[in-house]
Order: structure tokens, then sequence, then C-alpha cells
């Protein structure tokens, strides 16, 4: 199969359905995309009825171009992540894995366009990351969550505010940061540097005063992002994790227990602002972003360096912290359905909480004339005989 030919099936997929965000290519089914957050097939000629072992083999093979260390990996870890170039019509983040001996391919597409806070409708606090100076910054969340995009548009903000020197550590680079008023280094895990800690140690001698980590998969990195943080750069960040208490606790439970202390210390230093995001099925089609953010203080600081405790739980301090533009994701989400953007159903099954949404839900049916119980009238049971 050559690459025109591989060029060629990608693009019929990408135009096969509207709002496509992935390419899968599993054997034993036929071609499939994710349209809107359900995947469907892909009529194509010729028609892929099932895919074989053997055809999504050499496919993988010629979207790696055979490059040897992509290769390597696959064959010693069971998978492998790349980038991929559709010509001037996209740009994927792939990532083949195998199963059974067989392998399986899925493509991420990415946005070429850097899109804005405003054009995402990201919450306000967004704009207090961007002027943050120092310290560390997570986005969290699931895959496919829509975490590189928020990360890029707090990047493109300080981009356009600030003559500083930008280092991104990218697996891989996703989108790409043009030269405005900030200078940008995009290295990319595999081709530019071995791990994550071995490209964030290198970026503390590349004198940065912003730096991108991809992700902080493990004890290393963020021992390293802290030192960075703890030494005046500012630290942005992913972890999959589902909310803002999570994440404290992931980062937490990386190191040991006679180094907990320590670390508590240390992040309640460090850490400015927690983001958690997840996608929600929008009414009409499409979806929609809700989000938690906490931001730090002296409550903050006490539930990191102390732990939780009655009243002191990071739900409390997220729901007192309004003025300083924390929210929490069932607020978030009563927000949304209030908007009409999301259905009720919707609000529902994404609360943290449900009974609390569940009353929000109900005092925003009540405001707008809705009926907020399914019984329509009471009367007495007559054929009830009482003992």
């Amino acid at each position: 199969m050559k690459k025109q030919q591989i060029d060629h099936i990608l693009s019929k997929m990408l135009d096969s359905h509207d709002n496509v965000s992935d390419l899968n290519l599993t054997p034993g089914k036929p071609l499939q995309v994710e349209s809107s957050g359900e995947l469907v097939a892909v009529d194509i000629e010729p028609e892929f009825k099932a895919l074989t072992p053997f055809q999504t083999e050499i496919f993988a093979l010629n979207l790696i171009n055979n490059n040897r260390k992509l290769i390597e990996t696959l064959i010693r870890e069971g998978s492998c992540d790349f980038s991929y170039q559709l010509g001037s019509k996209a740009r994927f983040r792939g990532n083949i894995f195998s199963r059974s001996g067989k392998y399986s391919i899925v493509l991420r597409k990415l946005e070429t366009k850097i899109p804005t806070i405003e054009e995402l409708n990201l919450p306000t606090a967004f704009h207090k990351m961007a002027e943050e100076k120092n310290g560390i910054v997570f986005v969290t969340g699931a895959t496919g969550s829509g975490k590189t995009t928020s990360l890029a548009a707090l990047l493109d903000k300080i981009n356009e505010k600030k003559s500083v020197h930008v280092i991104t550590l990218e697996d891989p680079i996703e989108y790409i940061h043009s030269q405005k008023k900030a200078t940008f280094n995009q290295r990319e895990l595999g081709a530019d540097f071995d791990t994550f800690a071995t490209g964030l140690r290198a970026a503390l001698r590349q004198a940065p005063k912003v730096i991108l980590v991809g992700e902080m998969r493990d004890r290393e990195t963020v021992e390293i992002g802290l030192s960075a943080a703890e030494t005046g750069h500012l630290v942005l960040s992913t972890l999959h994790t589902t909310d803002a208490g999570q994440t404290i606790n992931r980062v937490l439970g990386m190191f040991h227990t006679e180094e907990e202390k320590q670390i508590r210390i240390r992040l309640a230093d460090t850490i400015k602002w927690v983001a958690s995001q997840r996608l929600l099925p929008k009414d009409g089609g499409g979806r929609v972003a809700a989000f938690e953010i906490i931001g730090t203080n002296l409550r903050v600081k006490d539930s990191i360096l102390n732990g939780e405790s009655e009243g002191k739980t990071f739900n409390d301090i997220i729901a007192a912290g309004k003025a300083q533009d924390m929210v929490s994701f069932d607020e978030y989400i009563l927000s949304l359905f209030e908007k009409e953007d999301i259905s009720e159903n919707t609000a529902t099954s994404y609360a943290t909480r449900k009974d609390i949404v569940g009353r929000g839900l109900d005092s925003i049916k009540s405001a707008r004339g809705e009926a907020t119980s399914k019984i329509n009238s009471l009367e007495i049971d007559h054929g009830y005989q009482g003992m």
C-alpha cells in the first residue's frame, strides 16, 4: 500500500461525517470514525466490510514510515505514539497498539488553528492562569476531554501578552505556535528528547520562563516539575484525573509514605491552579466542556499540607471560592442546563453529587415554569381498608 493510497483513505474517512474527531482501524471491523462522540462506519470504494490483521499492519507500517525507533517501541512495549501529516488537509496524533498479535490504529485529528480562550468560552480563571509568573498549573481530565486544546489557548494568551521564552515538551506536537510576542521552542518526545523527565531537566538549562510538560507520567517528572516551579518557572502540565481533589492525591500517590510530608509542603507552595474538564454531549449535536476549577488560597494550602477533613474538603473550598473564580463540576453543569446547552438526562448522568444537581435542576425548571415532578395528581385510595 502506497502513501497516496493511505492518504486517499484517510481523506475519505475525514469527509465521511460531520465533527470527526478520531479515525479507528480495528481488525474485524469496518473503517470507523468518531463523530460527535459516537463510532460510525465509513462507506468507501473499494469497500472494507471487515479489516484484516494484514491490512491494519501494512497501514500501521506506512503511517510510521518504517521508523526503526517506533517499530522497536511497538514490539517492545506493545504500542507507540506518532504524528502524521495528511498533506495540507489535517494533522493527526496516532497510536498503534497490539492485541492478541494483531494491530489496531487510532488517529486523533488535530486542529491546525489555535483557538483563543474567548472562542472556547473557557472560564475566567484561564485569563488569571496566563498572568501567573511561577508555580504549577494542572489541566486534568480523561483522554479526549480537550486538555491539550485548553492548554494551547492558554499558551496563545501568553504568546500575545508576554515577551518570554516558552519551551514545550509534547508527545507529539499538536498545535504549532507561531512566534508572536513570546519566543516558542516546541520539542517532541522521541524526536527531540527521550523522556519527559530528561526533557524537563534539559529545559531548566534553556532559560525559559514558561515550560509546558505534555504529561506528568511519573514521580521523576513531577519532582523536576516541582523544582522548576520553585525556581521561578511557570510549569503547565496535564494529568489523567477526574477532579481537582483527586489531582492532589494522584501526585502524592507517586511518592513514598516517608516523603509525603515534604511533598505536601512543596505542593502547597507551588500549585497555583487545577482545572479539570469533561466533554458532555450538547443538545442539538456536538459536545460542550464542563469545568471544575480550584485556585490556591490559605484554605487550599492548609488542605494540601494536612489533608482533607470535615468542613475542609476541596468541594467545600470550591463552594466558598466563587469570588476567586473557583467552580465545581456540579455548578458548571447546572449553568450549562440553564443555558439549554445540555439536557436534564445529561446533567444528571455527569453530575458528581446527583442529589445537589437534582435540586438545582428542579429550581431551574421551576423558574422556567416547568413541572418538577411526574406526579400529575393525588387522590385518596378509597379501596384501601384500614385495620
